[in-house]
């Protein structure tokens, strides 16, 4: 039976004034570090064979793709419903902020968005209705295959909630830190984790 490799990759550091806070729709830029971050991922992931690359559309995860590309990397198929989760009226808010405005503890985001407490947050069924065709499309396009997708934490979190068959807030035992991997073996009916949250930048120092 096929067996896919999924490599799902967050994107790098962002821009510092939009760190620790819910930037979501915000097309926000890499910082500095990030660019490094980028080139050191990128120098990682040269040791994989991909056999096709989906990305999100958004700056910081185009930023963190492109150091790849230069060196053959298959070109990216854009996937706009790959976007980050928009985060309603916390958007632009640290985590004090979102305490302090809304009275509600940031470290349980993926709660609230599953509760719909977020304020004009978009809504968990329409998050997974546009992140869910996309993964499915992605597993049934390339069987046996090698496949990375470029994208946000919150995205990664809703594909691994959907592959476990587990509540999105389970996905809170979970980091994914910038510019990490994480891969995937997946079957039909089955499926492994084999890397979480790997961090060239950091890991291989």
């Amino acid at each position: 039976m096929s067996l896919t490799r999924l490599y799902l990759i967050r994107h790098a550091e962002v821009e510092a004034r939009y760190q620790k806070v819910f930037g979501g729709r915000i097309d926000m830029d890499l910082s500095p570090r990030g660019h490094q971050q980028a080139a050191m991922l990128a120098e990682f992931l040269r040791r994989k064979r991909f056999d096709a690359v989906y990305a999100s559309p958004m700056k910081r995860v185009q930023q963190t793709l492109a150091p790849l590309l230069n060196n053959g990397a298959p070109r990216p198929m854009v996937v706009p419903d790959l976007r980050e989760v928009d985060f309603g009226d916390w958007t632009g808010h640290d985590w004090d902020a979102v305490r302090e405005k809304f009275g509600a503890s940031a470290f349980e985001w993926l709660h609230h968005l599953e509760r719909g407490t977020i304020p004009n947050a978009e809504p968990l069924a329409n998050y997974r209705a546009r992140v869910e065709p996309c993964l499915r499309e992605i597993l049934e396009r390339h069987p046996g295959q090698a496949v990375a997708v470029f994208c946000h934490g919150g995205v990664i979190r809703m594909m691994l909630s959907l592959l476990l068959e587990l509540p999105l807030s389970k996905m809170s035992a979970f980091d994914f830190d910038y510019a990490s991997v994480s891969e995937i073996e997946w079957q039909p009916h089955r499926m492994e984790i084999q890397l979480l949250n790997f961090t060239p930048w950091r890991d291989l120092k």
